[in-house]
């Protein structure tokens, strides 16, 4: 029997490490081991590696180094922002979408229970964009001390949101406006300062660079005190001895994700409108859920199934197969819950989905293959036996 290559179209999860990526982490390793915070010439080397990644990305993302702070990726990113905003008194109220991802949907729930936060779910429509008419009203009621926020690109459905026309709403009734951009930082030319946002997180591997490191962004380099604390690392805002390879891996990742933008766009869009058509071809009694337009997050492809007899089984036939996909979060496996982004969509449960992920390390080769591995395995499923 012929057998294929695995293949992996599971990247909103996690993106494959750049080559040119590793080898610059690698020469970090190998001669650059000083303490950032030491003040002998170790120590003086680490900290201009430090302070040269935080130049170059601040570059590339259109803000001053000041502004950018870095974590240990867009969870802790998500909560930082979020829990020293809310513990600084600035914020009483949270508006944000049930589609978000858990760290932040997590971290609403606990600033609820335990601060007394209130919290607002905004209604979405039937492809997950949330009501903004609903939000103009919740801030015209109460915009002072609140927050709003909503991802710029949803990681399971890839419904995205305009962060201008957010941003503008929550700054015209005094709001502050935070969004994870996990999804689209290293994909699109996001430029902060020219966007009304307050506060930012994003993380390296969703880019091809390292996993455990991301950073923050904060508007002015103001943010309301450290969430981790300890040393006076990264000004005061998050203690630790910084993860200098890291660092410097993602520096160098966004740099080649933004080098070539457009060429890794047009590709990966070639890849996803592929998918789309092969799976309508084959398996035509898919349906897709949230936003598949021209205007949709151009990496994630959110395919709604036909019934399975057993959909807890399907992506581990799908892997058995050779094919790596996901049913939602990769942050959410394992919790037996399925997807909460499907199920606030109003989906079937009987009906599974799969998240098709590209990037520019794919083919249109692996992605014909997958559809035919998708299309074999629903319409070859054994059928439920009734006695």
């Amino acid at each position: 029997m012929k057998t294929h290559p695995r293949i992996y179209l599971d990247n909103a999860a996690t993106t494959p490490l750049d080559p040119e990526v590793a080898a610059v982490m690698k020469e970090v390793m190998d001669r650059c081991f000083g303490n950032p915070s030491s003040t002998h010439a170790f120590g003086r080397e680490a900290r201009t590696l430090v302070e040269r990644a935080r130049k170059t990305m601040a570059e590339l993302m259109g803000c001053s180094p000041g502004e950018i702070c870095f974590t240990s990726g867009g969870t802790e990113a998500d909560n930082m922002i979020l829990r020293t905003v809310v513990r600084a008194g600035q914020v009483r109220k949270i508006i944000t979408s049930p589609l978000e991802h858990h760290a932040v949907l997590h971290t609403v729930e606990e600033l609820h229970e335990k601060d007394g936060v209130e919290v607002v779910f905004l209604p979405t429509d039937t492809e997950g964009r949330p009501d903004l008419n609903f939000l103009e009203k919740e801030l015209h009621h109460d915009g002072n001390r609140t927050l709003v926020s909503l991802m710029h690109a949803n990681n399971e459905i890839g419904t995205m949101i305009n962060l201008a026309e957010v941003g503008y709403l929550a700054r015209q009734h005094g709001a502050h406006f935070h969004s994870d951009t996990v999804q689209t930082v290293g994909h699109y030319s996001l430029t902060f300062k020219d966007l009304p946002l307050d506060f930012a997180a994003a993380s390296a591997h969703k880019f091809h660079g390292p996993k455990g490191v991301g950073f923050a962004y904060l508007r002015g380099g103001k943010a309301c005190g450290p969430l981790i604390t300890g040393g006076a690392q990264e000004r005061n805002l998050r203690a630790g001895t910084e993860n200098v390879y890291g660092i410097v891996g993602m520096a160098k990742a966004l740099e080649l994700a933004l080098s070539a933008r457009a060429d890794h766009e047009n590709h990966i869009r070639s890849l996803k409108n592929r998918a789309l058509e092969k799976i309508r071809e084959n398996i035509p009694e898919a349906e897709f859920n949230g936003d598949i337009s021209e205007d949709s997050l151009y990496t994630v492809l959110n395919v709604l199934l036909p019934e399975f007899p057993d959909p807890d089984m399907l992506l581990f036939r799908l892997d058995i197969e050779g094919l790596a996909v996901s049913g939602g979060s990769a942050c959410s496996s394992g919790s037996h819950k399925g997807s909460h982004v499907i199920r606030a969509l109003g989906k079937s449960s009987q009906r599974p989905s799969v998240r098709l992920s590209f990037s520019r390390m794919n083919t249109m080769e692996e992605v014909d293959c997958a559809v035919d591995i998708l299309a074999r395995v629903v319409h070859n499923a054994p059928q439920p036996h009734f006695s």
